[in-house]
């Protein structure tokens, strides 16, 4: 039987979007349905109080507009019990110049190549329209208070990657990382994986209780889980088993 009401919800959005918009728009649409979230709602409060209590209770904030956060199976980090591994070290003895800038959002210094960074880097791993280029544009530029801080890596004199991020005082959500074309303008092997380890090792030094790194959905996530202190959320409180984890992978259902 086919869903009527999903076509009636996008043909509301506006009536002016030429098709390409609009195909665009029920592209992430559907990534949205798919992404698994117990609760949903949109907070005004954006104090810093408020936003770690909604963290600490399983919530996140997400793209789909200002304030809209979800609970979900969010993954974190309890800074007390983290030291780096052995893993963790490799991969930061194999980018030594990265390095880090912490900079304010909205972005002054926004440009559409940042937009089309993004793009191709969400098309490259997740399938077309996952991310657009004016989504990206909007978080970096639209002074949303959800996401108020942006990562930027730089390596031998030249931008390599970014990470819209959620910043309080207790907390930190590495959100929505992105760096260069493997196509374009291949990155080091352990780039990715190293823009993560930075963050948290900048988490630790300001002294942060938590950072979070999204949600547990699909088999791509397991990257999350090298980390000490990992905990994660199971609808009704934070759990440590990370055998569990692997194991919600395996029932789809779930």
């Amino acid at each position: 039987m086919e869903d009527h009401g999903n076509h009636g919800d996008l043909c509301a959005i506006n009536l002016s979007l030429d098709r390409t918009q609009i195909t665009m728009i029920a592209m992430i649409y559907q990534d949205m349905q798919n992404y698994f979230k117990w609760n949903e709602q949109t907070i005004t409060d954006f104090s810093d109080q408020n936003i770690n209590s909604l963290y600490n209770q399983g919530y996140l904030f997400t793209r789909v507009g200002k304030g809209v956060m979800q609970e979900t199976r969010s993954v974190r980090i309890d800074l007390s019990k983290f030291e780096l591994s052995s893993e963790n070290r490799r991969v930061l003895r194999k980018i030594e110049d990265l390095r880090l800038k912490i900079e304010d959002l909205p972005y002054e210094n926004y440009s559409w190549e940042m937009g089309k960074m993004a793009k191709d880097f969400y098309d490259n791993k997740f399938g077309k329209g996952t991310f657009s280029a004016n989504k990206v544009k909007e978080l970096l530029t639209g002074n949303r208070k959800d996401f108020n801080k942006l990562f930027v890596y730089s390596q031998n004199d030249g931008i390599v990657g970014y990470c819209i991020v959620v910043e309080t005082n207790e907390i930190i959500h590495y959100s929505f990382p992105f760096y260069s074309s493997p196509v374009t303008h291949p990155p080091s092997p352990n780039t990715g994986m190293g823009m993560m380890v930075k963050a948290v090792e900048y988490a630790k030094q300001q002294k942060k209780e938590y950072i979070y790194l999204g949600s547990f959905q699909r088999p791509t996530d397991t990257y999350k889980l090298q980390f000490r202190g990992l905990e994660w959320w199971n609808g009704s409180g934070w759990k440590t088993d990370i055998q569990e984890l692997k194991n919600l992978l395996i029932d789809t259902r779930i």
